[in-house]
């Protein structure tokens, strides 16, 4: 629900502001509208991300398709940081050759409201974020966070434009708003890249990890944790070490524990263990790793 009225507000508020583009020729309501634009396509992207990734678990996909919201976050990352090199090529060709503008009064309205709804399409994604976790609707939130930032620069751009007549402040407005939104292209390929490349949890959630399956009765050693992102859940794996006299349905037993207890620490997690016997000398992937 979160994806469709991003993508309904998106696309109402391109074509308010292209109209006001047309109406006033300010390049930074054309910047403003073009990040729109990036926003429709970015939410059409997050969309089929989000459907994709709740899909279940198949006999081609036995992880789930969890990632399918990192890849929607990375697409809208390229989408927003190319839409930003555009818009500043065409900023800085204004700076040099000024041009007047046309009802910066009307152009001042439009992007009041569209301020207005944008930071209400923000709100309701922070508590779908909050709620649900998802990459994709987080990377959505950021356009539309964008988005407000843009629009508070295009409005003191036009301001200044019409109560002070400084020509060049549309120009310095949209460079502004291309250079932000191609910091905020950065930032969000970076947090998709970690899920993609499969990036370990941080060393807060790997002690936590650690401590629990050390606590489970019958657990004298764990050791190779190895731990992912998955986007709809993460991924845990470790070796637990028992004494080697128990029986394999003692050894389970154990290891079944270690599993739920590791469980309990996520909101969505997939446990495995392997189970071996205590001070076993073999290949760890810690001293590979080290």
């Amino acid at each position: 629900m979160a994806s469709i009225v991003a993508l309904v507000v998106a696309l109402g508020l391109v074509v308010i502001k292209v109209w006001a583009w047309i109406t006033t020729g300010s390049i930074s309501l054309l910047t403003s509208a073009a990040d729109g634009l990036v926003d429709v396509v970015a939410s059409t992207v997050t969309f089929a991300g989000v459907r994709y990734a709740a899909r279940p678990v198949d006999q081609g996909h036995r992880y789930g398709h969890g990632k399918a919201e990192a890849v929607a976050a990375f697409v809208q990352a390229l989408l927003l940081a190319a839409a930003a090199i555009g818009l500043g090529v065409e900023s800085v060709q204004r700076l040099f050759v000024p041009q007047p503008l046309n009802q910066t009064g009307f152009g001042i309205w439009v992007i009041v409201g569209s301020s207005l709804a944008a930071a209400g399409l923000v709100g309701m994604q922070t508590l779908v974020v909050n709620r649900t976790g998802s990459t994709a609707i987080a990377a959505d939130r950021a356009h539309y966070v964008t988005d407000v930032a843009v629009n508070i620069a295009v409005l003191i751009a036009l301001l200044l434009e019409n109560f002070l007549g400084w020509t060049r402040a549309d120009a310095i407005g949209a460079l502004a708003i291309s250079v932000y939104m191609l910091w905020n292209a950065r930032g969000m390929a970076m947090d998709a890249l970690i899920q993609l490349l499969d990036r370990e949890l941080d060393a807060t959630d790997r002690a936590r990890i650690e401590s629990a399956v050390r606590g489970c009765d019958g657990v004298q050693s764990v050791h190779d944790i190895r731990t992912r992102n998955g986007g709809d859940r993460v991924f845990v794996e470790f070796h637990v070490e028992v004494d080697g006299a128990l029986t394999v349905a003692e050894g389970h037993a154990i290891g079944d524990r270690a599993e739920k207890t590791v469980q309990r620490l996520f909101e969505a997690a997939d446990v495995t263990a392997h189970l071996e016997p205590a001070g076993i000398d073999d290949e760890r992937l810690d001293d590979l790793v080290k």
